[in-house]
């Protein structure tokens, strides 16, 4: 039977310490924390315990573990809490909390809430493979509070041989940690991508010379007579030839986009916003020669009903291609880059450039500016050469 409840004292650890009972338990309560106690038992048992009553009016207990465990001064805070959230309606035992997150549960966050809802479908891939293959391998089981410059640092470094690699992994890690703290995952002002310098990147471009160019279109025409590669993949190829538009572009390239009274092809998902293509009569016959598919949209038709082919796929179909035409190391998006180089083999200068390929900055079009002054040298040795032949020639003729 419990023993006659003690006056409340301040339970400090040496005032704990010589609680003690004969038989049953009793309760001795704090003197300056309302509903804060120790309940000692006969055993010689101590547990501290809170005890207060809700809104309702209804005593609610809870333990808050053994005296001897639990200090005092943790035994006070935790009370504090539990007494708060009784008088609240609410129970004693906070939450559980969430488990800190780690790098891998920040990646799907930022693909799923960011990349895929305002990134384009090769960014999106892109994205999705340096997170798969290089960053959760290496930092995915990392907690957030866990990281540290050196691990970024020593992932660029591990990716060091292949700069351009390396450099956009960081630069997806740099994103990711933005959004952390936004999302209030992560403290601000860490920045762990800062101290790393990005490695001097290789320029990436290659042009396709003028016997890879009749190879290319022979590889096309012969692959669409034996059928060996699907056929609305040759029709982007050939878009993408004439017009010099991002791969995504034609690939999304809609009938209604196509404006023949004008002349124009208006690309509404442009990498830089709404641009208008000129249809030159090169482009309008590949066009012609494209089935318009009923309750299809799209001007390149995928596999499945009603979509357009995917970026993977015509990657896939391009490797084969290029090996029809003995063609080495051309990506897809140098076909953009021999659309600017003829442009300017033909005459036409930087600003035009920028305007055909759809440039926002004007540094983005410099980077032809070498070819351009090949162009100029070429041009000046012909009319060099055409003027001392005719100083020749009247040189002989005096003569």
């Amino acid at each position: 039977m419990p023993v006659a409840a003690p006056q409340p004292l301040k339970l400090t650890k040496r005032a704990v310490d010589s609680l003690h009972v004969s038989s049953g338990d009793t309760v001795v309560w704090d003197r300056d924390l309302p509903g804060f106690g120790v309940r000692v038992y006969a055993s010689g048992r101590k547990v501290w315990c809170v005890q207060v009553r809700g809104p309702s009016g209804k005593p609610k207990r809870k333990a808050l573990g053994r005296f001897g465990e639990v200090t005092p001064e943790k035994a006070r805070r935790d009370a504090v809490t539990a007494i708060d959230r009784i008088k609240r309606g609410l129970s004693p035992d906070p939450p559980p909390e969430a488990p800190e997150p780690t790098v891998c549960d920040l990646a799907e966050r930022y693909m799923e809430s960011h990349v895929r809802v305002n990134c384009k479908p090769s960014t999106i891939i892109s994205f999705e493979s340096l997170i798969r293959v290089h960053i959760v391998p290496e930092l995915g089981s990392f907690r957030l509070s866990e990281l540290e410059r050196s691990h970024i640092s020593g992932l660029h470094h591990k990716l060091r041989m292949t700069p351009f690699q390396a450099n956009r992994v960081v630069k997806v890690l740099s994103g990711m940690f933005r959004l952390a703290e936004a999302w209030e995952m992560m403290p601000p002002g860490r920045d762990l991508c800062r101290s790393v310098r990005p490695y001097r990147e290789k320029p990436r471009e290659r042009f396709l010379s003028s016997e890879e160019y009749r190879r290319l279109g022979d590889a096309l025409d012969k692959a669409e007579d034996d059928g060996s590669v699907y056929l609305p993949v040759i029709h982007a190829i050939r878009l993408l030839l004439l017009t010099g538009c991002r791969k995504d572009e034609v690939l999304t390239l809609k009938w209604d986009d196509i404006d023949r009274s004008s002349g124009m092809v208006h690309l509404r998902d442009g990498k830089t916003g709404l641009r208008h293509v000129p249809l030159a009569p090169a482009i309008i016959a590949v066009l012609n020669e494209i089935s318009r598919i009923d309750s299809n949209p799209w001007v390149i038709a995928g596999n499945r009903p009603g979509d357009h082919l995917g970026p993977g796929s015509m990657d896939h179909h391009w490797r084969r291609i290029c090996s029809f035409a003995n063609l080495k190391k051309v990506r897809i998006h140098d076909l953009r880059h021999s659309y600017a180089s003829r442009a300017l083999a033909l005459g036409e200068g930087l600003p035009m450039i920028g305007e055909l390929l759809g440039h926002r900055k004007v540094e983005t079009t410099a980077r032809y500016a070498h070819l351009m002054k090949d162009a100029e040298k070429a041009s000046a040795n012909k009319v060099g050469a055409s003027i001392s032949s005719m100083l020749n020639r009247q040189a002989t003729g005096e003569g």
